[in-house]
């Protein structure tokens, strides 16, 4: 935990109220991030939004690398790209790391940012961009500080983490430029006020059975890819029956469930016509892997099962969507308890650790054996809705939390 409760106290007191001084400011740079719609998929605007914050990240006197990251794109507006800020001198670095990226909005309506007393609305703002204003708040917090650091905080700012990082942490790794003489990781992800210190494993794919089309009253004729499908799903069905018996000995949220997760038919379509035999049909295929299981033999499986779909008869193909392993850091590393520290400074309430519902960056990170954990300004159960907001007053103490934990961590 952190040292001396007067001194840290005072600390946390002066970066709170000078943070405090600053919350419009937050709210500014929120709502110009929310106002463009990164949607991913496909990975629109990834270029304009590097744009905006590269010039921010500049104009708040912090240096800025910008990585181009190869990819197909028609419009400039779409170039990805990775941005890292620095601050602090020295080799080791806790990095605050963050994307840019959103999921596709319900309405367009949602790109236009609104604010409401302490509420900010929009598509993003709580997953994640309330989060990257915090990370770089934190870190302009122990600039105007004056703040002596044994080391540097890295900002990273990424696009892709909505579809599994492809263009922006997966291709750090993939580069053997991600984690660079790391002592940890922070991410300003919607925690709901928890820290997440663990994350499920995934793998998520689309099935493709085929058939042949046929008029309903030739049906005899056609081949009904529906009624294949049916038969691939009771098989999946069976496996779901076996795997969800499992459970994880992490801790997790009251909503969740403990058991590992197989769903299915997330999206499905299929079919031409009431009247016409279905020569496609397609579903999806959601597994959840607990940290406990094996990723590569539960890939396996659930491979091995439509193999033997296809040597059964059943035409069919698949594509993966996404995959990312489970990763976990412990609650007693060094970064963990001052992050726990910094979070009962600021909130006055202890900090809980749980295992995320989902997939999280923290896995690139731990597979490094850096430990990486999760804790941001948002509420899980808004993100991705029609209804997403941030609160700023929750933005300004995630700020808090973040420089403090830094100091902590950095101090000469």
């Amino acid at each position: 935990m952190i040292g001396n409760s007067r001194t840290d106290s005072t600390q946390a007191d002066r970066l709170i109220a000078w943070l405090g001084e600053r919350q419009d400011e937050m709210a500014e740079l929120t709502s110009a991030l929310v106002a463009i719609p990164t949607e991913n998929p496909p990975g629109n605007k990834y270029g304009s939004c590097a744009d905006l914050l590269e010039k921010r990240i500049r104009e708040f006197g912090l240096n800025c690398d910008r990585i181009p990251v190869p990819k197909k794109i028609q419009n400039a507006d779409d170039a990805p790209a990775i941005l890292l800020a620095t601050y602090g001198h020295g080799e080791r670095t806790l990095y605050f790391s963050g994307h840019y990226d959103v999921v596709p909005a319900q309405s367009q309506e949602q790109f236009l940012p609104t604010r409401k007393d302490h509420f900010l609305f929009g598509r993003g703002s709580c997953d994640m961009k309330g989060g990257i204003a915090a990370m770089l708040f934190a870190i302009l917090a122990l600039r105007e500080s004056g703040a002596q650091l044994n080391g540097r905080i890295g900002l990273i700012l990424v696009p892709d983490e909505e579809t599994g990082g492809e263009c922006g942490s997966a291709w750090l790794a993939r580069n053997g430029l991600l984690g660079k003489n790391g002592i940890g990781m922070l991410t300003a992800e919607p925690t709901s006020g928890v820290v997440w210190n663990a994350n499920r494993g995934a793998i998520s794919l689309r099935v493709h059975v085929l058939g042949k089309s046929a008029h309903v009253g030739l049906q005899h004729q056609g081949e009904n890819a529906f009624e294949r499908m049916m038969g691939v799903v009771a098989r999946l069905q069976e496996l779901k029956r076996e795997v969800e018996q499992r459970v994880t000995s992490c801790n997790t949220g009251a909503e969740q469930t403990r058991n590992s997760i197989l769903m299915l038919g997330g999206q499905c379509a299929g079919g031409a016509n009431f009247n016409v035999v279905p020569d496609n049909c397609w579903f999806t295929v959601d597994r959840r892997i607990n940290p406990e299981e094996s990723f590569d033999t539960e890939k396996a499986r659930l491979l091995d099962l439509l193999e033997r779909c296809k040597r059964d008869g059943i035409p069919l193909e698949w594509e993966i969507l996404q995959e990312g392993r489970s990763a976990s850091s412990s609650d007693s590393s060094p970064l963990g308890q001052a992050l726990a520290g910094s979070v009962q400074l600021v909130t006055g309430d202890p900090a809980e650790f749980e295992m995320c519902p989902g997939l999280l960056e923290t896995r690139f990170y731990a597979a490094r054996n850096l430990p990486a954990y999760a804790y941001g300004p948002g509420l899980l159960s808004v993100a991705h809705g029609p209804n997403e907001y941030v609160d700023i007053r929750k933005v300004r103490d995630c700020a808090a939390i973040y420089a403090l934990t830094a100091l902590h961590l950095l101090s000469p």
